[in-house]
């Protein structure tokens, strides 16, 4: 049996060494999760490259916070996204931050009590200032002010906050300005959802998120093929499932980064090939589940394709 399978060759390092040449030695062991890192990076990669395939971002957890802003908006810019589905949670950091405030680095390992006194929000080991909202509420007013009265999906809602957003590394302003579709359906699930119900309490806006769930399935019908890439699970990843359930066309291409586990049966841990029994994935789609912090494979698997794009 064994002369048919490849050796696990063991992984090489060397001064100086790109993301790219250390992907390259993690696909030659081939096993375990440095084999799924490097698995990743040619199935993205391929997805990228194939022209009929539209790539939809399924984007979760405090990514923001977490230091990815920047690799989700180059990933934005430099067009390997088509379609962004994402929590309230991670555009409601990235408006923070455009608005001129920071995420700190903090600890886990302190009073919870001592913070709250502080006025000091924990994201794990990530410290943010109580006070930014203020700032958000304040820009999220002057700005709601200006939007039509008529009924808006979440999309729309979203491109024209983008539009307004004063910094140009900002998540909403890139999609904004490329007209990348963005979806949100938990939007009210945040801070700037939290920002629009108070703003409805005084004033008239209509934000509907039935709109948006026609024209995620529109994209998934109307695509030569579909490739997803799952960064956590949840509702970003749910809502680009079921869109693919009924669509003509399944998964060709597929990954996903997380570090839930399948055997609850949410949706954030369960496999990729569980979608196939769904008609979500394809029964011969390129796919892999990469389980890992997304902090740390995120920036190597981003940097690994655009080094090997570049060529």
């Amino acid at each position: 049996m064994h002369e048919d399978l490849k050796k696990v060759h063991h992984i090489k390092t060397e001064k100086a060494m790109t993301c790219g040449k250390l992907v390259e030695q993690m696909e030659k062991s081939g096993v375990m999760g440095a084999g799924k890192v490097a698995k990743a990076t040619k199935v993205i990669e391929d997805m990228i490259r194939d022209k009929e395939c539209t790539v939809f971002l399924g984007l979760a957890g405090a990514m923001v916070p977490g230091g990815q802003k920047q690799i989700i908006i180059d990933m934005l810019k430099d067009g390997w996204i088509d379609v962004l589905v994402t929590t309230g949670a991670n555009l409601t950091h990235d408006l923070i931050e455009a608005l001129g405030y920071h995420h700190y680095q903090g600890t886990h390992m302190i009073s919870d009590e001592e913070l709250n006194r502080k006025k000091i929000d924990r994201i794990y080991d990530v410290f943010m200032p109580d006070e930014v909202y203020q700032g958000l509420e304040k820009f999220c007013k002057k700005v709601f002010a200006k939007m039509p009265k008529e009924e808006m999906d979440i999309k729309e809602f979203l491109w024209l906050l983008g539009k307004e957003v004063p910094k140009e590394d900002s998540i909403l302003r890139i999609c904004a300005e490329k007209k990348i579709p963005i979806f949100c359906p938990a939007l009210s699930d945040s801070g700037i959802g939290l920002q629009v119900w108070g703003y409805m309490q005084e004033h008239q806006i209509k934000v509907s998120a039935f709109a948006d769930l026609k024209q995620i399935i529109d994209i998934t019908w109307t695509s030569e093929k579909n490739g997803v890439i799952y960064i956590g699970g949840g509702v970003p990843k749910n809502y680009v499932q079921q869109a693919l359930q009924f669509a003509p066309t399944s998964a060709s291409y597929a990954v996903q980064i997380t570090t839930d586990r399948p055997e609850s049966g949410g949706s954030s841990g369960a496999e990729l090939r569980e979608g196939i029994s769904w008609g979500k994935l394809d029964r011969k789609a390129k796919y892999v589940n990469v389980t890992c912090d997304a902090t740390i494979a995120l920036p190597l698997i981003s940097a690994a394709v655009k080094e090997r794009l570049e060529k």
